[in-house]
């Protein structure tokens, strides 16, 4: 790998401020390290604002391992090492911090430092452990991030404490740090370097010149090249920085950094001081948590008599703001998916995100059909898996989407957003009464609803399949997008095109929603039409997809219509979107509802009495905190009041096990009975949107919350509540241009409610 020639440090004093001439300047050459594929997300610290998310270890540093770690701006890692050490040494860690929103902060000190070991003259000399109290305080705003290393003496005697910072950038695309090998990268550029002010560079192979500055707030008095371990082993790092402090007894300092970015293109970048050292970004903490304040007080409030409940709601309140992305100066935003490797817009993702939240946030929804529906796909595109009204599955903005290694740009391998979107519009409208948005989206919605029909149905059979037309395009197409999700009773993987079993449900929902709205719009004749479409899928549906011999649905339909007849979590989806025959809904919730589906946390998405279950497979096996919140509510809709409470139940006791409360993206699917705590998925997204909402949904169901905002009514539809929580309080629920405050008590399995508050025009149905 390649080295700075530099042998030695620069003292600061030796280097003069960057004027007109550039001799001040330090120049290193880059350090080379393969991209590490990241394989576990065990003990990684988050904090996220904005497009601008870090992952550390509990110690704050950044360094090449497994995790992905590094400093990111959606798909680019714009920092892949920064390291601490003081005294040469790593500090002992004493609290890191445990579900950070946009700022982190993490307690440190020092080791035992034996100064003579070889001269052996004087053991006083030598510093003992905990002497040094060390801060790392971290705050993330729109445009960068700024972090405050603070030391300070609690020794009896004056110290001097050396302060090392080991720093290094690679460039790395996400999907490089996912693991995806690249016939060729970029250049890394020589870093530049000045006592107070770094700055690297990487040229992508779009043309693009991406620049991480990073400014000191004081002066370094040394700077040097990082030389690999003994053993050949590499952080990444390409320089040292040094600052060394004599301290008094009790004597803090502090040092402050500010990290940003700048792109531009490669051809035009230039080395004049100017554009290598750029004045910082104002990092202003006041704006990242008047966000946050202003989300929660436009968010719903909770408030039970489950103290543990209450924070798990808290979480996920603040979890749902940290994953918005915002860029500065443009006014779009979104809900991301999940960090890391999701921080971007998914348009299943965000659909069910805001689907499970909207009772207590509309604007989420209004925001997700927006950005969506400006990106619904207008014609044929097969590198992207495009066709005209559909809605996309992903968008990546990073080099390899930009250069055309990857179709992301975006990219619709997605058979189900586009019925979901349909799906959410009508229950927006259901909330909001906000006919203008449903007019405004009106010509997205039949372009949606298109598709479905007219390349959804890809063999005119009544029922959605999908098949990529890329070889770079995913296998499989619904939420369970892994290559080997879609399985029959025997474990073998079934060949597309596939026919879903929740995918007709979400159409199924999709058009009768539609059909409301007509109606609302005075199209009548259009409304009877999709009615009549969404009762013959049912008849369909229940003919296809039924399997006696089990009592249960089957998870999809093969290219030749045999059915992939696993047993899966699919039909609690079907439940969710009430395509499913009453008469067969009590085999459906027995089923799932059995050992073999129901962990003792969660419901699996794979049994585990078939082949082909494994406990950590992706989705054969493990459980989902959003999958377990779309069957809670499918049981509910159907009745079954006792199972929907027992999963929303023993999910919301999982988190209690998880840090900081927060439900991660998945966990495995071995039994409770068997693991006293639920078992974490290693490579987990965490947050993740659809968990970080699926306590939303668990409330609304077991409150039975039903918005008709168009008629200024919300109806309590058997409201119940389980045996572990008493009371339950919600205060500023919307509904059209109306609000209320509502108390919900349980008293010897009887549930009752009662409005405390009214603003508006709100009638409230209660039907027990």
């Amino acid at each position: 790998m390649a080295r700075a020639e530099q042998a030695g440090p620069t003292p600061a004093s030796q280097v003069r401020p960057v004027g007109a001439d550039t001799s001040a300047i330090r120049w290193f050459e880059p350090v080379t390290v393969p991209v590490a594929r990241a394989t576990d997300l065990g003990s990684v610290q988050v904090i996220k604002h904005g497009d601008l998310y870090l992952l550390t270890d509990p110690f704050g540093d950044v360094h090449v391992d497994s995790r992905g770690l590094g400093l990111y701006d959606r798909d680019t890692r714009l920092l892949s090492c920064s390291q601490l050490r003081v005294n040469g040494a790593r500090p002992v860690l004493l609290q890191g911090t445990s579900g950070g929103n946009y700022r982190g902060t993490i307690q440190l000190t020092n080791p035992s430092i034996d100064r003579n070991i070889q001269a052996k003259v004087n053991p006083l000399d030598d510093l003992a452990g905990r002497k040094i109290g060390i801060g790392r305080d971290r705050v993330m705003s729109l445009r960068g991030l700024e972090e405050r290393i603070s030391v300070e003496n609690y020794a009896e005697h004056p110290e001097t404490v050396a302060i090392e910072l080991e720093l290094g950038i690679d460039g790395a695309d996400i999907f490089e740090v996912r693991g995806r090998v690249r016939d060729e990268r970029g250049t890394l550029q020589r870093a530049a370097a000045l006592p107070d002010h770094v700055t690297f560079r990487y040229d992508g192979r779009d043309g693009r010149r991406r620049s991480t500055h990073l400014r000191f707030s004081e002066p370094a008095e040394a700077i040097e090249p990082v030389q690999p371990h003994d053993d050949g082993s590499d952080t990444g790092a390409w320089l040292r920085y040094r600052w060394t402090w004599p301290l008094e007894p009790g004597q803090r300092r502090e040092l402050r950094l500010v990290v940003w970015a700048t792109a531009g293109e490669a051809a035009t970048a230039g080395d004049s001081p100017a554009e290598l050292f750029p004045e910082p970004p104002r990092i202003d903490e006041d704006e990242s948590s008047g966000a946050y304040h202003a989300w929660s007080r436009s968010t719903a409030e909770v408030d039970t008599d489950h103290e543990l409940f209450d924070l798990t709601v808290n979480r996920s309140v603040a979890d749902l703001r940290l994953l918005v992305n915002e860029t500065p100066g443009e006014s779009e935003r979104y809900m991301a998916a999940g960090v890391p490797w999701f921080s971007t817009l998914f348009g299943r993702d965000s659909l069910i995100s805001s689907l499970q939240a909207v009772s207590f946030r509309p604007q989420i929804g209004i925001e997700t059909l927006g950005v969506l529906a400006a990106r619904q796909a207008t014609q044929l595109d097969e590198w992207r898996d495009a066709e005209p009204g559909k809605i996309l599955h992903e968008l990546r903005v990073g080099e390899m989407a930009a250069t055309g290694e990857l179709p992301h740009s975006p990219y619709y391998g997605s058979v189900d957003a586009t019925p979901l979107w349909l799906v959410l519009l009508g229950e927006v409208y259901d909330w909001t009464g906000d006919l203008d948005l449903v007019d405004r989206l009106w010509p997205n919605a039949l372009a949606a609803l298109d598709w479905i029909d007219r390349y959804g149905d890809r063999d005119g059979d009544g029922f959605v399949e999908y098949e990529r037309r890329t070889e770079h395009g995913l296998l499989n197409q619904g939420w369970k997008d892994s290559s080997d999700a879609i399985r029959d009773r025997h474990g073998r993987e079934v060949q597309p095109p596939i026919a879903l079993a929740e995918v007709q449900g979400y159409v199924f929902d999709a058009k009768r929603r539609m059909a409301a709205l007509a109606r609302v719009r005075g199209e009548a004749a259009f409304a009877e039409h999709l009615e009549h479409d969404a009762e013959q899928l049912r008849e369909r549906f229940e003919a296809a997809f039924w399997v006696e011999d089990q009592g249960f649905y089957a998870m999809a339909l093969d290219r030749d219509k045999k059915q992939a007849d696993a047993i899966a979590s699919n039909a609690g989806h079907c439940l969710w979107s009430g395509i499913v025959s009453p008469a067969r809904a009590r085999k459906v919730a027995t089923r799932l509802m059995s050992p073999q589906m129901f962990s003792g946390w969660g419901v699996r998405t794979y049994a585990n009495d078939q082949p082909g279950y494994n406990p950590l497979g992706y989705h054969t096996g493990s459980v989902w905190p959003h999958d377990t919140s779309l069957v809670a509510a499918g049981l509910k809709r159907y009745g079954f009041n006792e199972e929907s409470n027992r999963l929303v139940g023993d999910i919301l006791e999982a988190a209690q096990h998880f840090p900081a409360f927060r439900l991660p993206e998945l966990f495995c699917g071995f039994a409770r009975e068997d693991n006293p705590d639920p078992v974490p998925y290693p490579v987990a997204c965490s947050p993740q949107a659809w968990a970080a909402a699926a306590p939303f949904l668990f409330l609304k169901t077991m409150l039975g919350l039903r918005a008709h905002a168009d008629r200024n009514e919300l109806e309590l539809w058997h409201p119940h509540l389980p045996s572990w929580v008493g009371r339950v309080t919600v205060r500023n629920l919307q509904v059209g241009g109306g609000a209320v405050d509502l108390l919900f008590h349980s008293w010897r399995g009887t549930t009752s409610a009662e409005v405390l508050r009214k603003v508006g025009d709100v009638n409230v149905t209660i039907r027990l």
